[in-house]
């Protein structure tokens, strides 16, 4: 049967534009495909109960897609670099690909792996797929990783062309490869990564169908109908003006290749779409340049911040909706029914979270990952940290989010707020956990404190 090569899956769960099969088909033997869920390696976070239900989901899909085209997916638990090098020796596999990650446990196992698998004489290679441009390959005059956003993006813009998105394999072409050996796999079922006692995933089930077709299906309808008007209505909760593509990136359902080059760059709208996706870009470059993002101030300063300690009905009003600021309340809740919230608004909800209840941005960042179904180690980290004031390219500490105001100027009608908060104004609606005013005041007197420190 040759010297099959194992395709490794991991946060590319898609067939076309897929890089490491498309070089297995290349090499010409037959192909095992895998998906690892590796919860237990060093370092590795295992992943929130909002994106157990769209792993569920996309799994199955990616299943279908690979079955349509003479594959089939196998499924295993367990520290990823054992069972790769276990399914390697089952399969006598001459060959190990896979799609490369960004984070420092991430790059570890993947180091780690390669390494064993190229001293046993097996051919072990990783591919660039999840970004546009490798976080190594960009840096400042002084030979410096960047630390501010638009510098960045500058350097982004002047860099070679992305390359063009790769086909995804034929029926034929995978037939001609000859039969894989089979090998025994996990039932997704088994996993339980769907909710059950209480099934709290209703709301996720009315917005989304997790898949590679649905996320270019999706991707069409933004462009074509939405785009032209994105820069006027992007931060308009109340508008479906946004590409709602971030889950999709966040589990490689559709690559950043494809957007970038499934959009017309002349188009009204593109260059600011087009700047968006540099902001996740921008997320990765930090984490692979300073991983310690994730977990860490990237400002010292903030590691004498007079944090609260918070009491569980002050978290647990934040996290339910129940802080009785309305626009702060409908984003929670859309954030709990759909497993997103509008970006405007994740930047309001995480400002009232630190500065008006001067609790840690870790504590949100924790739910965020728990809850979103884009939960994504980059941009989860990099994007509280850009509203606490402590990144590298930070927000500045003393701009608070007004939650009123921000409801005037982008919900002046309502319309977000009453979908999610029907009973706001009325008696059934509690008061303000916190005036804003004070509480703004207090946030800037502790940001005082660490900065004259």
């Amino acid at each position: 049967m040759g010297s099959p090569t194992l395709v490794w899956f991991r946060d590319d769960l898609r067939v076309a534009d897929h890089p490491a099969l498309h070089a297995a088909v290349e090499r010409g033997e037959s192909i095992v495909c895998v998906f690892v869920l590796d919860e237990q390696s060093d370092g590795i976070r295992p992943l929130g109960g909002a994106a157990h239900w769209w792993l569920h989901h996309t799994l199955e899909a990616l299943a279908g897609e690979l079955d349509a085209r003479g594959l089939r997916l196998t499924l295993r638990t367990g520290p990823a670099a054992d069972v790769i090098a276990e399914l390697q020796a089952q399969t006598r596999a001459g060959a190990v690909y896979w799609n490369r990650r960004y984070g420092l446990a991430e790059r570890h196992v993947d180091a780690g792996l390669k390494a064993e698998l190229k001293a046993q004489g097996v051919e072990a290679r990783s591919f660039q797929s999840h970004v546009l441009f490798e976080p190594w390959t960009l840096q400042t005059g002084q030979g410096q990783p960047y630390r501010v956003f638009t510098p960045f993006w500058r350097a982004c813009l002047g860099a070679a062309e992305p390359r063009k998105p790769l086909s995804a394999p034929t029926a034929e072409t995978v037939a001609a490869l000859g039969p894989a050996p089979h090998v025994a796999g996990d039932h997704l079922a088994d996993w339980h990564l769907l909710p059950t006692h209480p099934d709290w995933a209703g709301g996720l089930r009315d917005a989304w169908q997790p898949g590679e077709k649905h996320a270019h299906a999706q991707f069409r309808s933004f462009t074509h109908e939405a785009l032209a008007d994105y820069v006027p209505d992007r931060d308009k909760p109340a508008r479906d003006a946004t590409s709602r593509m971030s889950p999709r990136l966040r589990w490689g359902e559709i690559s950043p290749f494809q957007l970038w080059h499934g959009i017309d760059h002349r188009a009204r709208g593109a260059a600011d779409f087009l700047r968006e996706l540099g902001w996740r870009e921008f997320a990765y470059h930090l984490l692979y340049n300073f991983p310690q993002i994730t977990t860490e101030n990237m400002r010292p300063a903030f590691n004498g911040m007079p944090w609260q300690k918070p009491t569980d009905e002050v978290l647990e009003r934040w996290q339910q909706g129940r802080t009785g600021i309305p626009i702060v309340d409908a984003g929670m809740r859309e954030l709990w029914q759909t497993g997103v919230m509008h970006n405007r608004i994740r930047m309001v909800t995480a400002s009232f979270l630190v500065k008006n209840l001067l609790l840690d941005w870790r504590i949100g960042e924790a739910w965020f990952w728990d809850t979103l179904v884009d939960a994504d180690v980059a941009s989860n980290a990099m994007n509280w940290q850009w509203v606490a004031g402590s990144g590298v390219d930070a927000a500045p500490y003393f701009r608070v989010f007004n939650p009123e105001l921000q409801q005037k100027k982008f919900d002046p009608q309502g319309e977000y707020v009453n979908r999610f908060v029907p009973e706001a104004g009325t008696l059934d609606y509690p008061e303000p956990m916190v005036d804003l005013g004070e509480s703004r005041k207090r946030a800037l007197a502790a940001y005082d404190v660490i900065r004259g420190a």
